[in-house]
């Protein structure tokens, strides 16, 4: 694999050959950030908060159905989003009372000035995810995520324009798949079930909660992290083109304080 030198999951060592390969003459065609948003950018799982608010009360036995294993993630979405009642009018309220990590958007600045893509890629719901990120000034990333349409009153039905027949645990999104399209170096930020194939198809996984025992458990190459502060040194840590200065490292990265 292009990254197998100098990329291992040691105390630095995978900053060190990350940096190696942005700074070092070698000529890198696409850098790429997947981050996972329920739990992950957004402080709690949007598609269960809004579930518990508004969904008629089966819900409950689709996702006992899915924990057991009888359903796939893909049709236990779909049938719990066919159960919600709420006016768009609601939901739109409901979602903007939803806060992000407070520092996502300074994250994804420094990414970009680095020179990487971000993307969302979410097993959730594409409108509930664009209009947060909309909301703080982020409308512009790239969302993958299952598709909410809105029928009649208060009803909906999700499609699943990402999808992949051979997702072996049938998600709505595959991210799996989205990540091996995603260029020729990537990152996955992410903390649940969802992002567990997707850990295999990336060179290095920022993880928390159950993806990060995950990651522990199958020897992935993985930083643990619990907020965006922790991701932001994780990525100024690696190095890129930028001057030093303009940066803003913290002072235990820099050696100062």
């Amino acid at each position: 694999r292009k990254w197998r030198v100098g990329f291992v999951c040691t105390s630095d060592g995978w900053e060190r050959g990350m940096a190696r390969r942005l700074t070092g003459g070698e000529r890198v065609i696409s850098r790429h950030i997947l981050c996972d948003f329920d739990g992950t950018i957004v402080l709690e799982d949007v598609t269960d908060a809004l579930l518990e608010r508004f969904a008629l009360p089966e819900w409950r036995a689709l996702e006992v159905a899915w924990q057991a294993g009888r359903i796939g993630s893909r049709a236990c979405m779909s049938g719990q989003i066919a159960l919600l009642r709420v006016v768009p009018s609601e939901l739109d309220r409901y979602l903007d009372q939803l806060e992000i990590d407070p520092d996502f958007p300074a994250f994804v600045g420094h990414a970009h000035r680095l020179g990487w893509k971000v993307t969302v890629v979410s097993d959730g719901v594409d409108y509930a995810i664009r209009r947060i990120l909309n909301r703080h000034g982020l409308g512009h990333l790239p969302v993958f995520a299952n598709h909410l349409e809105h029928l009649d009153g208060d009803c909906y039905r999700l499609s699943f324009p990402h999808a992949n027949p051979d997702c072996l645990p049938v998600s709505g999104t595959c991210k799996c798949h989205v990540a091996r399209q995603s260029g020729s170096m990537r990152i996955l930020i992410g903390d649940g079930a969802s992002d567990f194939c997707a850990a295999g198809a990336v060179q290095m996984v920022w993880a928390k909660d159950a993806l990060l025992r995950h990651c522990r458990e199958r020897g992935l190459p993985h930083r643990p992290f619990s907020r965006f502060s922790d991701c932001l040194e994780l990525l100024l840590s690696a190095g890129g083109a930028l001057p030093r200065a303009s940066l803003s490292l913290p002072a235990r990265l820099t050696g100062t304080g």
